[in-house]
């Protein structure tokens, strides 16, 4: 019986071994559609969980600089999905603590790092809508980079979270994502006191140190393509804000692929007739894709007046007198397009700005939702792109709800 369990034990781990390879082997055929070329190491299986002795990443269009993993990648909770894929229920790294320079000395620590929710499709169904629905979350805890000892830049933790949901037949339906970056904080004074350029820039700007935080949440349906980015915020303390929202459909998996074709066809786009192929998809995606609305505003908390000021005494003048300069120029400048349209619609906005900066927004709103090919043709007519896109130029307005 004991001899009969040992060739029995014996026969199994070869078993195991292939089927952990199966497993990183299936990450790397999924994340290769988004660009990535994942080489693990050596992966054994003990129970449901997966250990992969480290991994070298190279990202398309950066082969000569690939990213070497040297720690182990532990999945637990791996299990067989009822379609023949996987599913695993985490990633864990262990904490980073390394230096990446000499000169100055830079050192990283990286804690908490974790996946969960991770879903592997069988071989014959890895494409676009499995990469989109890998992971569930990616998470991490505090970041700190240091030079030369002293602090730089630190992070309280990062955050993304993937929601899915689907259909009667188990298909993928929508997606709701939110992505932050919280207590971004970095210290600026090693490096005005090193740099005779950037030192006085970063005092006149007051940036020895900075604070904020990032935060994006979208919404994409996979049959009409709808995506929504209801924010994509940069905010810091006594700088500023910029938000980007956006309204899109048409913005499928199929899309997405195509996009990849066309990605892929531009490396050999020699020949007429390739030249040609790139055309007819260039084409097709611009007539896929239907604007509903975007804007990007910027909100002043502090930045822009000592930006006016400091440019200002370099010209050897006050504030008052260098900002009439400016709005002067700006009719200039702007005219310079050949659109009259276009000096109407953005002067008054930047004057307005200049005069008392608090914020100022770009947004476009076409009537109705109008494809990218509708509004391609329309630029042909400056001036009728303009009202075909709603183009919008607002300072110092609230942003709207």
């Amino acid at each position: 019986m004991l001899a009969s369990a040992m060739t029995t034990l014996a026969l199994m781990q070869p078993a195991m071994a292939v089927e952990a390879q199966t497993f990183v082997d299936r990450i790397a055929a999924v994340y290769k559609l988004g660009g990535y070329d994942i080489a693990f190491g050596p992966a054994t299986l003990d129970g449901d969980t997966v250990t992969v002795d480290g991994a070298t990443v190279t990202v398309a269009g950066m082969e000569g600089e690939p990213w070497k993993i040297d720690t182990e990648l532990t999945f637990t909770g791996v299990a067989d999905a009822d379609d023949g894929g996987f599913t695993a229920e985490a990633m864990t790294v262990p904490d980073i603590d390394t230096e990446f320079s000499q000169d100055p000395v830079g050192r990283l620590t990286l804690t908490d790092i974790s996946a969960t929710d991770i879903y592997l499709p069988p071989e014959d169904k890895i494409n676009t809508t499995a990469l989109l629905e890998a992971v569930g979350s990616l998470t991490t805890g505090p970041l700190k980079i240091t030079r030369n000892g002293a602090d730089f830049l630190a992070i309280d933790a990062i955050e993304a979270v993937n929601e899915f949901t689907y259909d009667a037949e188990d298909a993928l339906e929508n997606i709701a994502s939110t992505f932050s970056v919280s207590g971004i904080w970095a210290d600026l004074t090693a490096m005005a006191a090193e740099d005779p350029q950037a030192g006085p820039v970063i005092e006149a700007l007051g940036l020895q140190q900075i604070k904020g935080d990032i935060n994006q949440s979208m919404t994409w349906g996979m049959k009409d393509g709808h995506l929504v980015v209801d924010q994509f915020l940069f905010d810091f303390a006594d700088v500023g804000a910029i938000d980007f929202k956006a309204d899109i459909s048409g913005f499928t998996p199929a899309v997405l692929d195509k996009i990849s074709a066309l990605e892929s066809a531009s490396a050999d786009a020699t020949s007429e007739e390739a030249q040609a192929q790139q055309m007819m998809v260039g084409m097709e995606l611009l007539q896929a894709l239907t604007l509903t609305g975007s804007s990007i505003r910027y909100d002043d908390a502090g930045l822009a007046p000592k930006l006016l000021d400091m440019f200002a005494a370099q010209s050897g003048t006050d504030r008052a007198q260098f900002v009439e300069g400016l709005k002067a120029m700006a009719p200039q400048l702007i005219g310079q397009a050949g659109v009259k349209e276009l000096t109407d619609l953005v002067v008054p906005a930047v004057n307005a700005f200049l005069d008392d900066p608090q914020s100022i927004e770009i947004a476009v709103k076409p009537a109705s939702p109008t494809t990218l090919l509708v509004l391609s043709a329309a630029a042909a007519n400056p001036a009728g792109l303009i009202s075909a896109v709603g183009l919008a130029v607002n300072a110092n307005q609230p942003a709207a709800e």
